[in-house]
């Protein structure tokens, strides 16, 4: 079970680094405030080594173990952006920036990593090296894959790569994990539909193009019912139409646009098809042109089986088998950490924020009461990953 005493020395400082990070959100990779936060933390470890503006403005720290030699290398990443929303809270350490907050908890990721740091840089009782990895640009800027053009994996060589999110509605002091698919490639399509306007008491002498748009969005709707497997995951969502100008004019162009969520790359490429296809059809039918702009995004994050059953063990030895869900149902929504794990085998892991507001939301806070979970899991995974042959 859960044991603070190798961790006590970080828990309260983590809290008070979460809170700075917390009053000081910064969005994309526009993350320099909190990165030299977070550098500045890490030499003062006595980290063997802390490069920075890797990704532009991502940081990265090694800590050699002192149990042996070996060449092992593991990479543990926190994320440090946060997201253009203000802030509804009305904590003490609420936002001071008008317009942006740590809704989705990157604060509290990286309160945890460096507690964790703290701590390893203290014991190293480990055989190899822990890489940490602070990554800007998470929420839709992947910044992830920008490290990895800038070198994070050939420069720090790391065997294998684990992250860790909090979600909330997970009771606090539990873990989730799932081997293959644990979060979905999220696409972008916007089509754009050009038609022949015209007033609208002489309808016959258009193309409308509003009609189109219409049958547009109910033919986007029957991929998930009619073409795709029940058994598969998949989300076709148009979420904007723009169109028209004046209650007595058929205008001349609309746009329909929207999200595709997918949990396999079968799935995906299958989606992209049929709207391509429908858009085709429905131009033929309305006498108008449909461009469709489809757009990849981040792509499956995909645990490896045998990294998600490790990470379970690691939980379970932390808080007991009884509150780790070993088969968590994967999330719709996208993590760009999956290109990490599209370079090297590792596992992706939830841990309990309890019954808070929702991700993404103005009311929503990352709890402090799981940031000593956070740090163990990472201590106790470090460990158990190098341990010594």
């Amino acid at each position: 079970m859960l044991n603070e005493s190798r961790i006590a020395a970080a828990i309260d400082d983590a809290v008070l680094w979460r809170h700075h990070l917390h009053e000081r959100p910064e969005l994309l990779y526009e993350v320099e405030e909190t990165a030299a936060f977070v550098a500045e933390r890490l030499r003062s470890f006595g980290c063997d080594t802390v490069e920075t503006e890797i990704g532009r403005t991502g940081v990265v720290a090694t800590i050699r173990g002192r149990r042996g030699t070996s060449e092992r290398r593991i990479a543990l990443r926190a994320d440090m952006d946060a997201l253009p929303i203000k802030e509804e809270t009305g904590l003490p350490y609420a936002s001071q920036r008008p317009g942006a907050m740590h809704a989705c908890g990157h604060d509290g990721h990286t309160a945890m990593l460096l507690g964790a740091a703290r701590t390893l840089a203290e014991t190293r009782d480990f055989d190899g090296t822990v890489i940490l990895v602070f990554q800007p640009a998470e929420e839709g800027g992947a910044g992830a894959r920008a490290m990895i053009e800038d070198g994070l994996v050939t420069r720090f060589r790391p065997d294998a790569f684990y992250g860790l999110h909090n979600i909330p509605g997970i009771a606090l002091g539990t873990f989730a994990v799932r081997p293959g698919p644990i979060m979905a490639a999220t696409d972008e399509f916007r089509v754009a539909i050009t038609g022949r306007g015209g007033h609208a008491a002489i309808p016959h002498r258009t193309a409308d193009p509003i009609l189109a748009g219409a049958a547009l969005v109910q033919g986007l709707q029957q991929i998930v019912s009619r073409n795709t497997d029940p058994l598969a995951s998949l989300v076709v969502s148009v979420t904007q139409f723009h169109a028209g100008f004046a209650h007595n004019v058929i205008p001349d162009d609309a746009i329909v646009s929207g999200t595709v969520r997918s949990l396999s790359d079968e799935t995906r490429t299958a989606a992209e098809a049929r709207i391509r296809a429908i858009a085709a059809g429905i131009a033929l039918a309305h006498d108008c042109a449909l461009e469709v702009e489809y757009q990849r995004n981040y792509p499956v994050t995909v645990n490896d089986p045998t990294a998600a059953t490790f990470c379970g063990d690691i939980a379970a030895g932390l808080v007991g088998e009884e509150a780790i869900d070993r088969a968590v149902d994967p999330l719709m929504g996208g993590e760009d950490f999956s290109y990490m794990l599209e370079q090297r085998p590792g596992a992706f892991a939830f841990i309990g924020n309890g019954p808070s507001a929702n991700l993404h939301h103005a009311l929503y806070d990352f709890d402090d009461r799981a940031i000593p979970y956070g740090i163990a899991y990472w201590v106790a995974l470090t460990e158990k990953a190098l341990s010594p042959a």
